[in-house]
């Protein structure tokens, strides 16, 4: 009978910690009202009388069952000594007190707020594992101690371990103290901003505001001072705002922290500030801002006509009744950049008679639907008098063809496709059809992305046939900037598979025509034809590729082709992830690799013990 006693053990604990988690439900799940005080009463008297019974049992056990039942019973003792404390901060207490704890001690219920789930961790833990020890001794006729020791030691460990990490993510997050161990740098001019300031043909005042000995000021006058041999006609100065006040009102600042380029009458601001932490996001780009505001103040400014009201991606507002297109808002505010206007242009501004005279560039985004005769006439009469187009079509969109035929272009209503090279957004079949390239001409119009190569790939998300007539009509200049790879086909049948009678070969993606100037046209008209329209919509615009090809595009178009260059960034990139990556990194982190650590931690442990009592049965045999 004696014997079987141990066994009885398990359900006490049992017990025990049904009333401690019933404690846990009527305090923090529940929190008011009678059923509460009925859970946390019922909960607390069941882990009392728990306690009261192990104690009965650890005055009958004898010997080594008698240290056994001390170690559970001192373990119980902690965890109803966190019940305690808990009710001591507690509103409970309070009712006791006569006030809360924490508006009578305020630093002693914190502590006990700390404490008592400490406590807790510091009870359960370790009984659980004694538990599980002891439950193996049952039948033994006399107990291994040194077992369920070990257990004990185990448990507090790991409990001390837990405490720890807590109390450690707690105090980290309410010191609330960073370390930026991120890569920085300021960005040096870049090849374009160097083209800009060479071309300067009068004097260009940079004025730096800053007081002396600014991490920031530093920054930017370095930045100047490479950029400085690239002109004589570059004048850099750097003042303190506080020290010549007048000098900064006349230029319209009223702080230090700021860079003014003034060319005549016309100045530019970029303010900076004077933390240097603040302002690493701003001095990564300072060659783009620097290049922004260059344009500003030492080129005219041009204007750009976007076509609207036939469905073009320029459309601010979606047509009634259609679906929804991309934009190109980020293609508007990258011409702004380059000190452009933006303006559209429909029958309402006069697209039917006649293109603005003001215009530098006129733009069709992906039109879907067909312009009226005397728009595409307008179009071709700008087009002969030495006007600028930008022509981006659609596989389904807009027949271009009358004023296609005049550039010596045709296109057809065929998609294009690839099945080895492509960019895999959907994961179906259809991906094929998002082509890759990186193989450019040396035109002007694409200067940048040849000096890149294949760093700066261009990607169409679902390009059309494009393709030159044969013969060319006379006196035009044409040339394929950008070509598809060389798998590509027409997709004809629309199934993105590779049939027979589907032409393979290397596809006009982008071709760039140029007309020379005679007689009363003055200047040479230019064009650029993009089979895709998508390659200039918001989020693809954003491939370091396409950036390129969209502003070498406009300034071949306006003439400052010889601005073409890389510009200056050192920028950190943000780490994108699929959604199936992110998927397998969180179970990676979050299931394999504590799951790892205890497979391993249970090996070495099951190692241990089975050492253990070989060494103990030897140790005995030689003491008999």
């Amino acid at each position: 009978m004696s014997a079987r006693t141990p066994s009885s053990g398990l359900p006490v604990t049992w017990a025990y910690v049904a009333g401690l988690l019933l404690v846990f439900v009527g305090e923090r799940i529940v929190g008011a009202g009678s059923a509460r005080w009925a859970l946390s009463g019922v909960g607390a008297a069941l882990a009392l009388g728990a306690g009261a019974w192990r104690f009965a049992r650890l005055r009958a056990a004898q010997g080594e069952r008698r240290t056994l039942e001390g170690w559970v019973l001192g373990l119980y003792g902690v965890g109803l000594l966190a019940l305690v404390l808990y009710f001591l901060q507690s509103d409970a207490g309070g009712l006791l007190l006569g006030e809360p704890l924490s508006r009578h001690a305020p630093r002693l219920a914190v502590v006990l707020a700390a404490l008592h789930p400490a406590l807790g961790v510091c009870a359960l833990v370790p009984l659980a594992l004694v538990e599980v020890a002891a439950a193996a001794l049952v039948r033994a006729p006399v107990p291994e101690t040194g077992r369920v020791r070990g257990a004990l030691f185990s448990g507090l460990g790991l409990s001390f371990v837990l405490v720890f990490a807590f109390a450690a993510m707690y105090v980290a997050t309410q010191a609330d103290v960073t370390w930026d161990l991120s890569y920085f740098r300021t960005a040096r001019p870049g090849e374009a901003t160097r083209k800009l300031v060479r071309g300067l043909n009068e004097p260009l005042q940079v004025t730096l505001f800053f007081p002396p000995a600014n991490d920031v000021g530093e920054a930017v006058r370095q930045y100047f001072r490479d950029l400085a041999p690239e002109s004589p006609q570059l004048q850099l100065e750097r003042l303190d705002q506080a020290v010549d006040p007048a000098k900064a009102k006349a230029l319209g600042v009223f702080s230090n922290g700021t860079v003014v380029l003034a060319r005549g009458d016309r100045r530019e601001a970029l303010t900076l500030g004077l933390e240097l932490e603040r302002a690493r996001g701003q001095l990564q780009r300072l060659d783009q801002e620097v290049q922004r505001r260059l344009l500003a103040v030492a080129r005219p400014r041009r204007v750009a006509y976007f076509t609207a009201g036939h469905g073009e991606r320029a459309d601010s507002r979606p047509v009634q009744g259609e679906t929804p297109r991309p934009s190109v808002s980020q293609l508007k505010e990258v011409l702004r950049a380059q000190n452009v206007d933006v303006r559209p242009l429909s029958v309402v501004e006069g697209l039917g008679s006649e293109v603005p005279r003001d215009a530098s560039v006129v733009a069709v985004m992906g039109a879907a639907k067909d312009f009226m005769p005397e728009e595409l006439k307008a179009l071709r009469d700008y087009w002969e008098r030495g006007g600028r187009l930008w022509l981006a079509l659609e596989p389904d969109g807009a027949d271009f063809q009358p004023l296609l035929a005049v550039l010596g272009l045709k296109s057809e209503r065929t998609q294009l496709a690839n099945e080895q090279v492509y960019f895999r957004t959907a994961q179906q079949v259809s991906d094929r059809g998002n082509l890759g390239t990186a193989t450019f001409s040396s035109h002007p119009s694409v200067s940048s992305l040849s000096a890149l190569g294949g760093q700066a790939p261009v990607a169409m998300m679902g390009a059309g046939v494009l393709d030159l007539l044969s013969p060319l009509p006379a006196g035009l200049r044409v040339d394929v900037s950008v070509r598809a790879h060389s798998a590509t086909f027409a997709d004809t049948n629309g199934d993105f598979l590779p049939d027979p009678g589907e032409a393979r070969r290397a596809w006009p993606l982008v071709v760039a025509v140029e007309k020379p100037a005679s007689g009363a046209v003055k200047e040479a008209a230019r064009a650029v034809v993009m089979a895709d329209a998508d390659a200039l919509v918001d989020g693809v615009l954003a491939n370091r590729g396409n950036a390129y090809l969209a502003v070498d595009t406009l300034r071949w178009l306006t003439g400052e082709e010889a601005l073409s260059g890389a510009t200056s960034s050192e920028e950190d990139l943000p780490l994108q992830h699929t959604r199936d990556q992110d998927v397998a990194w969180f179970y990676v982190t979050v299931f394999l690799v504590p799951a790892v650590v205890m497979a391993v931690g249970f090996g070495v442990t099951r190692r241990r013990g089975r050492r253990a009592p070989r060494a103990t049965g030897t140790s005995a045999g030689g003491a008999r």
